[in-house]
């Protein structure tokens, strides 16, 4: 029986902090394009604009409909055979891409349920003293919807964080593909695993003790 080298994996976690950047960076960039195009489409959504809702509609389909590696793989390996700029692309960008499209497919959902839960009683009465329609958005509608996405779009954030570790599959030195290339060096491949595993966990619960503060500050106005 083989005894767990700590050692090694001690070792490993100043070499594996090298990459939690570009990690943290992906999911970082990813996240706010995705949460751009994810309002947009839930604009269209709630306003029900015509032909553009049909597109959005299928848009979410798709991205929901799809595995993430499958989107990735057609971005990175796929499309540049159809579309010749696209050849430059990089693992970096193509992996970016994939998670804005693939995230913001979901987020939008999650959005549009935050904007048309907000009683209508409250934007009947906005509208009644002369607010205009930005007015209503910005003074009722976004501070409540705001407030009841958060936690699920902090997930979302999560998802896209442990997400990141399929960019490896095209070529990227990131923290799960520093762990493979290790462990390949090594044949130690429990341990680095488990080092990487530790690192998630670490990340995954310092962003849900944010969450939690940052839930507890959005109610204090609704508290009585």
């Amino acid at each position: 029986m083989n005894v767990l080298d700590v050692d090694y994996m001690l070792g490993l976690v100043p070499i594996l902090a090298t990459y939690l950047p570009l990690t943290l960076e992906m999911a970082t960039a990813g996240m706010l394009f995705a949460l751009a195009l994810a309002c947009g489409l839930a604009v269209v959504r709630v306003l029900a604009i015509p032909g553009l809702n049909a597109l959005t509609m299928l848009f979410i389909s798709f991205f929901r409909g799809t595995p993430l590696l499958v989107q990735l793989f057609l971005f990175y390996y796929g499309l540049p055979q159809i579309l010749g700029f696209l050849t430059q692309i990089n693992g970096i960008t193509a992996t970016i891409l994939g998670l804005t499209l693939h995230f913001s497919a979901y987020m939008a959902e999650s959005i549009r349920a935050a904007i048309i839960g907000v009683d209508r009683s409250q934007t009947e009465a906005a509208l009644s003293i002369g607010m205009t329609n930005g007015q209503l958005m910005r003074r009722i509608v976004l501070p409540q919807a705001t407030r009841v996405a958060v936690p699920t779009l902090m997930n979302y954030f999560i998802d896209m964080i442990k997400a990141t570790s399929l960019a490896f599959t095209l070529g990227v030195t990131e923290l799960m593909g520093a762990t493979q290339k290790e462990a390949a060096g090594s044949f130690l491949y429990f341990e680095a695993f488990l080092t990487v595993a530790v690192f998630y966990w670490v990340i995954v619960e310092l962003l849900a003790w944010l969450q939690r503060r940052l839930e507890a500050r959005l109610s204090m106005a609704y508290r009585r």
